[in-house]
Order: structure tokens, then C-alpha cells, then sequence
């Protein structure tokens, strides 16, 4: 397999050297492992691109490139340039640095990569790593995804894709804030939702005595409903969810067809 590599915590981050691992692990002797990540952290930036800005490449190393934009950016510089003569078979975008569940699907740089990815039909993992006391301390707090990660990524790519449709499948991939040792498995989950949101805001003051405010991550995956990716992570499984690019609510279109008829109707009465 030619297997492209990116995320958003940056180029120089513990979490690729994981997913570089990983990726290694599945390619076989004959494969190819390429690196085109963000040259600084991208963390929260979604599907951003740098539309209205230039970026440089920094060539780094063999299959190794640096750029200063976002996943996605990294992604279509990779498909469109980098490797344009040599299209990867799979795109790997993480290992994130904390979990990528619930509500953080919707703000994650490293679901932006494999949403790039899936967009030019390339199928695409974003894998992540939950963190907490039981890991945190640890020499290598990924230790749970790099021992984990290659049969997992394997059994998703035995399941169903659609690499033909415009909007096709991609997967999100939870790894347990917990050493390997101690997760309990691997399943399936819905993409969960938090009782109190993802974020509060913290204010602190600067020694000139102006306040500043943080935007801090909010607490709870284990309040959200069982059968979530927040739920299963805290609970210590590796959580698989499907997800698609494709955000039309397909089961309100026939709501929205009868409120237009109905709105016509009346205009013309």
C-alpha cells in the first residue's frame, strides 16, 4: 500500500510519529509511507483551507513534507502536487493528541484531513487518542493507539466503503485514554453529543491587568448516551463511527417540499 500521513497537531508532533508507525505496520515491505502534515499545530480549524493565502512546501526528508496550512490544505497539496504521479491507496490523519468524539468532529482539524481526503475519493481514517490520568503519564501516551492502531485500521478497511459516490464514507477512529493493556475491545458507536456543549470560556488576567479568555475543552464524555463514541471511549473501547461529507437531512427534504407547496399555495390564492 502508498499510504499518506497527515494531522493537525503538526509536523513535529508525538501523535504522527504514531500514526507514521501505524502506517508502516500496514503497508507492507514493498509500500510507501508518505508525511505531508502541518508545519505548526492546526488543532480546531475543521475543513479549513488557505483560500485566500499562499503556503510554502518544506521538503523535510524523503516523503516527508512540511506545509503551513491546514490538514485539508496538506491533503490537496499531497494529491494535487506532492504525489500527483503516485496517488495514495489510504489517507491516515492523526494521531490526534485527545479524542476526536461528539461535538469535536465538528471542530477537528484532523477530521478536516480525512474529510479532504474522502472529498477526492480516497478512502481516509482520522484516528485519534483520548487522554486522561490513566495515560497522561505515561512515557508514550500513545501507546494505546501504536499498539492498537494497526488491526484496527485494518478491520476498517474490511468494512463497507463507497469510493465511487460523491459523498462518500469516511471513519473516525477512537482510541481510550488508557494503556494498551486495558482497552476493552473495538465497536461501533454513534457520534455522541455532551450534555453541556464542548467548550466554556476561562478568564484570566494579564500583569497590565487586561483580561483574557481561553477557550477550554468542557468535561462529559461519560454523561453522553451509551452507544456514543464519547460514551465507549470513556469506558476504555477503541470506537469506530462512519461518517459522511454529505450534511443535507435527507429524512426533512420531503418536510421542506410540503412547507414550499404549501407556502406557493398561499401566495397565489
Amino acid at each position: 500500500m502508498r499510504i499518506l500521513i497527515t494531522n493537525d497537531d503538526g509536523i513535529t508532533a508525538p501523535g504522527l510519529r504514531a500514526a507514521e508507525d501505524i502506517a508502516l505496520a500496514l503497508a507492507g515491505p514493498k509500500g510507501e509511507v508518505w508525511t505531508v502534515a502541518p508545519e505548526s499545530e492546526q488543532s480546531g480549524v475543521a475543513h479549513c483551507i488557505s483560500y485566500t493565502k499562499p503556503m510554502r512546501i518544506n521538503p523535510l526528508g524523503p516523503r516527508r513534507f512540511a506545509v503551513d496550512g491546514s490538514p485539508a490544505d496538506c491533503v490537496i497539496v499531497a494529491l494535487s502536487h506532492i504525489m500527483a504521479d503516485c496517488p495514495p491507496d489510504l489517507i491516515l490523519s492523526g494521531v490526534n493528541r485527545g479524542h476526536n468524539v461528539a461535538e469535536d468532529v465538528v471542530y477537528s482539524g484532523t477530521v478536516g484531513g480525512a474529510i479532504e481526503g474522502t472529498l477526492a475519493r480516497v478512502p481516509s481514517i482520522a484516528l485519534s487518542q483520548g487522554y486522561g490520568p490513566d495515560n497522561l503519564e505515561l512515557d508514550d501516551m500513545f501507546e494505546g493507539a501504536r499498539r492498537a492502531g494497526p488491526d484496527a485500521v485494518r478491520r476498517v478497511l474490511e468494512m463497507p466503503w463507497e469510493p465511487t459516490a460523491d459523498y462518500g464514507l469516511f471513519y473516525n477512529v477512537n482510541f481510550p485514554p488508557v494503556p494498551g493493556d486495558r482497552i476493552q475491545g473495538i465497536r461501533a458507536a454513534n457520534q455522541g453529543r455532551r450534555p453541556g456543549g464542548a467548550f466554556k470560556v476561562e478568564e484570566t488576567l494579564a500583569p497590565n491587568g487586561r483580561a483574557y479568555f481561553w477557550l477550554a475543552h468542557a468535561r462529559g464524555n461519560e454523561l453522553s448516551p451509551e452507544g456514543t463514541d464519547a460514551r465507549g471511549t470513556a469506558e476504555g473501547w477503541i470506537t469506530v463511527t462512519p461518517l459522511r461529507c454529505d450534511l443535507t437531512a435527507h429524512d426533512r427534504l420531503a418536510d421542506v417540499e410540503a412547507a414550499l407547496a404549501g407556502d406557493a399555495a398561499r401566495r397565489t390564492a
